[in-house]
Parts: C-alpha cells; structure tokens; sequence
C-alpha cells in the first residue's frame, strides 16, 4: 500500500475515532468531517481512476437506497452522510463489509442500550466525577427520554474496521 493511502487512512480513522466521540455528545453528525472523509476516500484511491469511477456509483446508489429509508424515519440524516462519505473511498466489496460491519456494531450498541433500561437512575454526576460516570448519566438521561441511538458511533466502528482490514 502506497503511503498516501496509509496516511489518508489513518486520517479516516482519527475522524471516525472524534466522530464516535461528537456523536455521543451531541447527537450531530457534521457536514465537513463527512466531506473530509469523502475527499480522503478519493485521495486513497487516485492512483486507480476506475477505482474512483466505481465507488461514485455505488456511493451514489447507497445514498438512494438510505434517503427512502431517511425518508421514512428509520435513520438519521448524519447517518446517511457518513455512511456515503465513508463508501466513496471503498469498492463494492469495501462498502458490503462496511455495512455489514456496522449492523454488527449497531447491535452490540442497541443490546448496552437496552441494558441500561435495567440499570439503576443515576444521580447527577458532580464536578470532578470520572468521565465514564458522566457519560454513563448523561446517557441514561438520554434514554429516559427516549432519545434515539448515537447510530454514528456503530457507523465509525463499521468504518474503522473495514479501513483495517483492506490494510493501513
């Protein structure tokens, strides 16, 4: 592998790694990182124009097939944007483990969401208290009320992981 794509993946990796982190905090998935990954996903790939042709068309048709599903309220708009953005630097192969990836890590996100219906209500974390109690409370706020998944932390572990199996 070229060292532009090592770099250009390791950079992918470092923006998935704060956009788990932006998610958990806000539930926000933002426009440049998502264009950030897109560009780097073009820049790993110009030493095969095919390559790049290929991804496009796919990229495209998964963006067709998640706006009906956005549509209808099943997933969230930053999740759209994220999940194409990270296919157009990967082929068909890449964006089928993708995928398959991110459902696996989705469901190990919905099974500790549904533990924490069984977990006692926290107080408030206090200033000084460890950053695991505080999210730990804030997040078991959020689900009190209802509050959907931060879907783009399963979507960066879905990304991270097929990133390292094409190889850094």
């Amino acid at each position: 592998m070229s060292w532009i794509a090592s770099t250009t993946s390791c950079l992918e990796i470092a923006l998935l790694l704060y956009v788990a982190t932006i998610d958990i905090a806000t539930r926000l998935i933002r426009n440049e990182i998502c264009l950030a990954l897109a560009l780097l996903g073009i820049a790993g790939q110009l030493a095969s124009p095919m390559q790049i042709g290929q991804s496009l068309i796919v990229a495209a048709i998964l963006f067709l097939v998640l706006f009906v599903i956005y549509q209808r309220g099943m997933i969230g708009g930053g999740d759209v944007k994220l999940l194409v953005a990270l296919a157009i630097g990967l082929p068909l192969t890449g964006v089928i483990e993708l995928l398959t990836a991110t459902a696996l890590a989705g469901g190990a996100l919905a099974v500790v969401h549904l533990t924490m219906r069984r977990l006692p209500h926290p107080k408030l974390a206090p200033a000084g208290s460890s950053l695991v109690r505080r999210v730990y409370a804030i997040e078991r706020w959020r689900h009190l009320r209802h509050a959907p998944l931060p879907y783009g932390v399963a979507i960066a572990c879905g990304g991270i992981w097929t990133i390292l199996s094409k190889g850094l």
